[in-house]
């Protein structure tokens, strides 16, 4: 089994969010896969196979199986399009959250993705005392959308992991508005065994809808502010959220399974 691990979300490696990849020609077990995505302890690991002149796409993290993952979409179609698909300019992924398209723009990677629907919710103790700050604003979607009223708050949030769990939401995405990008953001996953993602492309089908109907424009540049880092260039179109971000290769490597 061939395995590329690649970072997304930014052109130099050790930064970005990092994804693992593994092309395959058939399915493995569902347990294996889990076993791989355990083994490699990253946010996420993609599993791909060719399926007529498509490809079937699923995302592991350590946790489980999810619906949706920005990051190792980009990932698998930066390895498919540079290893496997040179010629090609877009790549079509049949997953969970339907089919999502993959057009490569110059050095970029534009992801056709599904807008969340939000609705304000309560903002409540819980939260304050989960994240270490009480946010003004609070969203719900797939996940909890808190939003700040400063980067620098945004930026020294220390979140308790275990309150964290006990939030609605299966992923939990703090954001203000930015000095330098259109909006930033963190995105803790403790409940998927990821304390921190570091660059999260499903939270910005959340955090970009969000911020575009807040600043009335529709294309944004959203900077994640993890340790890592990363940028992400949005542009929201109703109900969907085309995503774009570089990548660049970490490492590539056979698994002895």
């Amino acid at each position: 089994m061939r395995q590329y691990v690649v970072d997304a979300f930014t052109n130099r490696v050790f930064s970005g969010n990092p994804a693992a990849v593994c092309v395959l020609e058939s399915w493995p077990a569902e347990r294996l896969m889990l076993d791989i995505a355990r083994e490699n302890n990253l946010s996420e690991t993609a599993f791909t196979v060719k399926e007529g002149d498509r490809y079937r796409l699923r995302w592991f993290t350590p946790g489980g199986e999810i619906d949706l993952c920005g990051h190792a979409t980009l990932g698998t179609a930066f390895v498919l399009m540079n290893f496997y698909e040179p010629d090609a300019e877009s790549i079509a992924f049949l997953t969970l959250s339907g089919e999502l398209a993959v057009t490569r723009r110059g050095g970029l990677y534009e992801m056709d993705f599904p807008a969340y629907e939000l609705k304000r919710t309560e903002v409540t103790p819980e939260m304050d005392e989960a994240l270490g700050a009480e946010p003004a604003e609070a969203w719900l979607g797939r996940d909890l959308l808190c939003v700040f009223d400063s980067e620098e708050t945004v930026r020294a949030l220390s979140p308790d992991m275990e309150k964290l769990k006990n939030l609605p939401g299966l992923l939990q995405h703090a954001t203000a508005r930015g000095a330098e990008a259109d909006c930033v953001s963190r995105s803790f996953a403790p409940k998927l065994a990821v304390p921190e993602d570091p660059v999260c492309g499903s939270g910005h089908c959340h955090i970009a809808p969000y911020w575009a109907e807040r600043l009335g424009r529709r294309e944004l540049r959203a900077y994640q502010a993890s340790g890592r880092g990363g940028t992400l260039f949005c542009r929201v179109e109703g109900k969907r959220v085309a995503l774009s971000g570089e990548a660049t290769l970490f490492a590539e490597s056979e698994l002895h399974i």
